[in-house]
C-alpha cells in the first residue's frame, strides 16, 4: 500500500486538505495527516481546527511514497518556516518521490528551486514566488514527480491525479464515479 503525508500548519485550507485525505481514503492509499504544531490539533484559515494522525517528529519519511501540502494563508507561510518539512523536501525531490501541493502552497517548492524549468499551476498571484517555473493556469498539472493544482475549486481532481499516480486510472475513475464526481 502506498503512504502519504498531508502536513498543516496553522491556516491550512482544510477543504483543500480534507477532500485530499477523504478521496485517497477512498482508493485504499493510507494518507496521515500531520500536524507542524507541538500538538495534534490545527485550526484552518476559516477557525475550523482539526485533530491530525501524527506531530511531524512521529513521521517517518522514509517509509512515504508522497508529501502533499494544502494551501491557505497563513498556513503556506507557516510550511516555508518549517525548517525540517523544507529538508525533508529537499530530500524527497532529489530522490525523485512524489510532492504534491496546490493553491498557494506551490510556492513552497518555487522558493526552495524545485520548479525551475516545470510546468507546475497555483493560486494566481503565487506564481512570482516560483521563479523559472512555467505557470500553465490548468487546474491540475503534473511534471515529473511533482503535481500541483491551482486551488480549492481543483481539490477533487487534484486527489483524483495523485490516486492515478499511486494506484492507477481505473482507481481513480472508480473513486470519483462513487463520489458522483
Amino acid at each position: 500500500m502506498k503512504k502519504t503525508a498531508l502536513f498543516c500548519a496553522q491556516g491550512f485550507e482544510e477543504c483543500e486538505g480534507l477532500i485530499v485525505v477523504d478521496l485517497l481514503r477512498r482508493a485504499g492509499i493510507e494518507i496521515t495527516t500531520v500536524s507542524l504544531e507541538p500538538t495534534l490539533e490545527v485550526t484552518s484559515s476559516h477557525q475550523v481546527t482539526v485533530r491530525c494522525d501524527k506531530t511531524f517528529d512521529q513521521i517517518q519519511f522514509e517509509k512515504l511514497d508522497m508529501i502533499i501540502l494544502p494551501g491557505g494563508l497563513p498556513g503556506t507561510t507557516h510550511l516555508l518556516e518549517h525548517a525540517p518539512l523544507l529538508n525533508q523536501i529537499k530530500e524527497f525531490d532529489q530522490q525523485k518521490k512524489y510532492l504534491a501541493a496546490i493553491c498557494a502552497a506551490p510556492s513552497v517548492y518555487g522558493e526552495l528551486g524545485l520548479l525551475q524549468g516545470r510546468k507546475m499551476t497555483c493560486f494566481p498571484g503565487f506564481e512570482s514566488h516560483c521563479q523559472g517555473a512555467q505557470p500553465t493556469g490548468e487546474k491540475v498539472v503534473q511534471d515529473g514527480h511533482i503535481i500541483t493544482a491551482k486551488g480549492l475549486g481543483a481539490a477533487i481532481e487534484f486527489a483524483a491525479r495523485i490516486i492515478e499516480v499511486l494506484t492507477d486510472q481505473a482507481t481513480a475513475d472508480k473513486v470519483l464515479a462513487a463520489i458522483q464526481y
